[in-house]
């Protein structure tokens, strides 16, 4: 007779802490480097990085300066002379090394030029 293993409650908090932020990603990052400033929502504070990788739910962006978790902020990235600008949600801090960035909101313009940079580095691979 064979043994009948439960599948894990993953919706129990225990084990959404055990699951991690891989489990939590949705959505393939690509390298990508692209100048970053983003501006707290709450306080006006500005902060200035470089992105490491972007994927079409979000990016991290390298930094020594850090927000708080699940700040509100508004992104500017900027890449030959191409301007993405987001409302974002800082999801992962790591201090001296920068933010996990979940998109918010994109207009228009810049949902349109995500999908070009997507597209062209789905191409490179």
């Amino acid at each position: 007779m064979d043994k009948i293993i439960p599948m894990p409650d993953r919706t129990s908090p225990a084990s959404l802490r055990i699951a991690g932020v891989r489990d939590r990603r949705y959505t393939i990052r690509y390298p990508f480097a692209a100048d970053a400033e983003l501006t707290d929502k709450q306080t006006g504070q500005k902060i200035e990085g470089v992105t490491s990788d972007i994927s079409l739910g979000g990016c991290f962006v390298c930094t020594s300066r850090t927000l708080p978790p699940d700040s509100r902020a508004r992104l500017k990235l900027t890449r030959k002379g191409e301007v993405l600008e987001a409302l974002v949600v800082i999801r992962i801090v790591k201090p001296r090394i920068g933010l996990g960035i979940e998109f918010f909101d994109l207009e228009a313009p810049s949902n349109e030029i995500l999908a070009a940079w997507i597209d062209s580095l789905r191409r490179t691979r």
